[in-house]
């Protein structure tokens, strides 16, 4: 089974491209779902993060934007977050995997914005960058979750740009405004057929 780090901004058609990988019978593993799931139900990193952060959670559910506010202006605090959440995530990821290798699955996709900079990226035999020009990321973005320009430029300032991504992986597919939705899905299809074709070559 090939295990393969799919990453890149916000916008750049990320769906489509797990889609595909879908159709080829790969398991994605939503890492950003995972840790929803994980701050809802993991105990020992609740008691972690109270301990660093204080009253957090309002009865069992994380207060997200109380959390954030803590964080987003203080890089020491965003470190002591990340450190604490990414060996959960980590943990609960590997189990997924272990239990799609045991259903036979042929791939793993694991999707994650910020896989390059988390214990995930170790795990990944090749990591794929999805990326798209900035003005059609904002367009996207603005049409998929009803959101002005304005906001939507903010949101694509706040992440690193597509060259970030380019130069850290393994593999870019970049998403044009000539691409049509079944055009781009065909060539991202492509793309995992060869990567799983290669498979033997990544050596675990």
């Amino acid at each position: 089974m090939i295990v393969i780090g799919i990453t890149g901004p916000t916008g750049a058609g990320k769906t489509t491209a797990l889609n595909a990988l879908t159709s080829l019978g790969g398991k994605i593993i939503d890492a950003d779902a995972v840790y929803h799931d994980l701050a809802a139900s993991s105990v020992p990193m609740r008691r972690e993060l109270e301990a660093r952060f204080g009253p957090v959670y309002d009865g069992d559910t994380l207060d997200r934007k109380k959390l954030g506010t803590m964080v987003f202006q203080d890089q020491k605090a965003l470190a002591d977050l990340n450190a604490i959440t990414h060996k959960y995530v980590a943990q609960a990821t590997r189990k997924q995997m272990d239990e799609a290798r045991q259903a036979g699955a042929p791939a793993v996709g694991i999707d994650a914005i910020g896989l390059l900079e988390s214990p995930l990226a170790a795990y990944c035999d090749c990591t794929l960058a999805i990326t798209a020009p900035e003005e059609l990321r904002v367009k996207r973005i603005m049409a998929r979750e009803g959101i002005s320009e304005a906001y939507a430029r903010m949101r694509v300032a706040a992440q690193k740009p597509s060259a970030w991504f380019q130069a850290r992986c393994d593999e870019t597919l970049e998403s044009t405004e000539a691409d049509t939705v079944e055009g781009f899905s065909q060539r991202a299809r492509a793309l995992f057929a060869k990567l799983l074709k290669e498979e033997g070559s990544y050596g675990r």
